[in-house]
């Protein structure tokens, strides 16, 4: 069995980068466009089971229920201590596979989710670097292989994770999972790219963001 949890911090704190550029409202509202295309894209996964966001928004939750996923709505602990809450709650067997994915891939593709799953190890780490040596998408298989290391450098510190717990890593810099939209300079990079984020692509035109 593969769970997947979708993290989405408060919609106030999120994309606090980017509200200088296209402000708060708009910035809360690409939030939530950005998640529900994030959501059709790993809905659609045939190699995930159950689909989940773990957030302390009651408006992203609402959100995530209207695409289809399940919710995991609780106070916020924190990235990682909200991903391995989710793990244990999801997966109650640990040797079940869990399928971490951020909120703001907005370009994840189910094609490139589906071969990023098979082509992970059978018993490992699969590992999806951004482009600014963040992590996109993190699939631990057992859940528990290694712990939740999300943040700034989170590549080298997920492979840091997983040579210490002598785990098989292999990494895969696909590229609808390579962009996490994050800070001005990459909404830009992601009209750029030709495919994926169809709702996220249509508010940002709509915004005046056109390349």
């Amino acid at each position: 069995m593969i769970a997947a949890v979708v993290p989405v911090k408060s919609l106030d704190a999120a994309k606090s980068r980017l509200a200088p550029r296209l402000g708060l409202d708009n910035a809360r509202q690409l939030s939530l466009t950005m998640l529900a295309d994030v959501l059709e894209a790993l809905l659609a996964v045939p190699e995930v089971d159950r689909v989940a966001v773990t957030t302390s928004d009651a408006e992203v939750g609402d959100a995530a229920t209207a695409a289809g996923a399940e919710v995991l709505l609780r106070e916020d602990p924190g990235l990682n201590p909200s991903i391995e809450a989710a793990a244990a709650e999801l997966l109650p067997d640990p040797e079940n596979a869990l399928l971490v994915l951020l909120g703001d891939v907005a370009g994840a593709c189910t094609d490139d989710l589906s071969r990023f799953i098979r082509s992970s190890p059978r018993r490992g780490v699969g590992l999806a670097p951004s482009r600014d040596g963040g992590t996109s998408a993190l699939l631990r298989r057992p859940r528990d292989i290694i712990p939740a290391g999300f943040g700034r450098e989170s590549a080298k510190r997920h492979r840091e994770y997983a040579e210490s717990a002598g785990a098989q890593l292999r990494e895969m810099p696909l590229p609808s999972l390579s962009l996490d939209l994050d800070a001005p300079e990459d909404l830009d990079a992601f009209l750029a790219t030709p495919r994926g984020g169809h709702r996220t692509r249509v508010l940002l035109h709509a915004l005046g963001i056109a390349r």
